[in-house]
Formats: C-alpha cells, sequence, structure tokens
C-alpha cells in the first residue's frame, strides 16, 4: 500500500498540480530558474481530490496538534483549503493577507480573531517559508497563539526548515519533494536520467543554472 505522501504526490502529478521539466525549466516570480512549477489551487476542481486533502489535513490536525480554536488560511493558495477545513472541524475561519488592503479597513486578517486564542495555520505550499512565516507574525501580532501549520506539500529547502525552526512553528505536510521524486520515477513522470538534475536544483535553488537555454516565465 502507497503512503500518503506518495499517494498525494501522484494525484498532484496526473492532475499536473505539480510539472516537472528538467529539460525545459521555468522562471519564477523570484527569478528561481526550476524544473518543477508546482500550483495546487488545481485541486479545487476535482471534487473527490479536493475532499482528500481536506480530509488529510484535518486528521494531520486532529492527530498532531491540541485542538485549535480557529483555523487560519495563507492567501492566496491556501484560502479555499483553510476554510474546508475550518468546515471540517466546525471551527471559525479567517484568512491571512499577504498585504493589507489598500482601502477600507485595511485589514490584514480578514475575519474575526481574538486575543488568546489558538490557531491552526493551513498553507499549500511551502517553499521558502517566508510568506507563510509572515502570515504567522500577522497572527501572532494580533495577540492570538499559532499551535502550528499544516501544508499540503513542501520543497523541504534547508532554509525553510531553519526558518521554521526560528519562529519556532511545527510543521507537518501531507506530502513532500522526496516522496514526489520517488512517485514520479516510479510512475513514468521522469527519467532516471532527470533525477540527477532535480536533486541539484533543490540543494541550491536560488544558484541554480538549467542545462537548457529554454525557460517559461511564470
Amino acid at each position: 500500500m502507497k503512503k500518503l505522501e506518495q499517494l498525494l504526490a501522484e494525484k498532484l502529478l496526473k492532475i499536473s498540480a505539480i510539472k516537472l521539466q528538467p529539460d525545459m525549466p521555468f522562471r519564477w516570480a523570484s527569478g528561481w530558474n526550476s524544473p518543477i512549477y508546482t500550483d495546487n489551487r488545481k485541486t479545487l476542481s476535482y471534487p473527490q481530490l479536493r475532499t482528500f486533502i481536506k480530509t488529510e489535513l484535518t486528521r494531520l490536525i486532529m492527530e498532531n496538534y491540541p485542538m485549535p480554536d480557529v483555523i487560519a488560511g495563507v492567501a492566496t493558495g491556501a484560502i479555499a483549503q483553510g476554510a474546508l477545513v475550518a468546515d471540517l472541524l466546525g471551527l471559525p475561519y479567517i484568512y491571512v493577507r499577504s498585504a493589507p488592503k489598500d482601502h477600507g479597513l485595511e485589514n490584514l486578517i480578514e475575519g474575526h480573531l481574538a486575543p488568546g486564542q489558538k490557531v491552526i495555520v493551513i498553507e499549500d505550499l511551502i517553499s521558502t517559508g517566508k510568506s507563510s512565516l509572515k502570515a504567522v507574525e500577522a497572527v501572532r501580532m494580533a495577540g492570538a497563539e499559532v499551535v502550528g501549520m499544516v501544508a499540503m506539500f513542501t520543497y523541504g529547502f534547508p532554509t525553510a526548515a531553519k526558518a521554521f525552526e526560528e519562529a519556532d512553528v511545527k510543521l507537518m505536510t501531507l506530502s513532500n519533494y522526496d516522496a514526489m521524486l520517488n512517485t514520479a520515477l516510479e510512475t513514468g513522470f521522469i527519467r532516471e536520467s532527470d533525477l540527477d538534475t532535480l536533486q541539484q536544483w533543490r540543494e541550491d535553488p536560488g544558484n541554480w543554472v538549467p542545462d537548457s537555454s529554454s525557460k517559461r516565465d511564470l
């Protein structure tokens, strides 16, 4: 029987929520060249997969954290997933913007959050961890306590792991880069010869230089 991390990785690959292109890398908005692009928002278009992810994120919370008072989604990728989890748990829901609104009340946090409440943060993807931890900081600045964070997928960058440790945030994910690579190889999404490229990128993504001159801007 496949482990959860492998099962979800296969599902994400099948719907192209994860795209692997070692020979024709993407260019992220940050300027990084990358042989992988992940868009987990695609999962919302597949009802069975959407329910699977909602259920597994909820299970992760119930098995690994004390029950929170509030669920928080990180904008924009985890707004919907966070709401689904909050609904399944029967808990209040908020979401955290990447920046305050430029009009009205200029909210950074949407929804009601009271000081002292315990919060689980939901994220769709962990890359460097900067945007995820910025949401954690916003919740803490509002006087609430972040119990932890759960996410669908992580690239597993060492810099991200260090950032979460320094911020004292317990992170758990449904799947990860290593499990995805193994699954991609087993299911024919990549060749054995692609593994070195994909592993080298993860070691130093900010300085990785692709062999191919063809890149897709994202």
